[in-house]
């Protein structure tokens, strides 16, 4: 077993932990206009939409994402959010991300797909719990 297999769920907690974090903050940043926030000083109404409901998704959504509690299925979630950030607010403007400032969608999309589908690594309260069993696929005879 090599580096890369024996710090595999370490490093999936670490990411999970990171992008998860990120993103409750750009929530926070989003409904209560802290840490520099992007809306300069325009708080979403209550239950607008999209924006109000986008940022509850990432506030509550991320700060799941960093205690590893229901991972996958709020990782689903994040990444669905950003992927309809994505397609219904960025791509109008231009096809490519480049164009049309949905980088930072695109990336969080496809984070949260890896988490989701890889599920929480190490230090997750649901491996506490026994709700995240990821079971190790059989090795092929051959």
């Amino acid at each position: 077993m090599d580096l890369f297999d024996r710090t595999r769920d370490h490093v999936l907690a670490l990411f999970r932990i990171v992008v998860g974090f990120l993103f409750a903050l750009h929530g926070a940043a989003t409904l209560f206009n802290v840490l520099g926030g992007p809306n300069s000083g325009k708080v979403p109404t209550f239950a607008q939409w999209p924006s109000w409901w986008a940022a509850v998704i990432q506030l509550v959504g991320g700060g799941l994402v960093v205690l590893g509690l229901g991972t996958r299925y709020a990782a689903l979630i994040c990444s669905g959010s950003m992927a309809y950030a994505y397609f219904v607010v960025h791509q109008k403007i231009g096809l490519f991300p480049m164009e049309n400032g949905g980088e930072i969608a695109a990336l969080y999309a496809w984070s949260f797909l890896l988490i989701a589908f890889f599920g929480p690594g190490k230090w997750a309260v649901d491996l506490v719990l026994g709700r995240s069993r990821r079971e190790e696929p059989a090795a092929v005879a051959g």
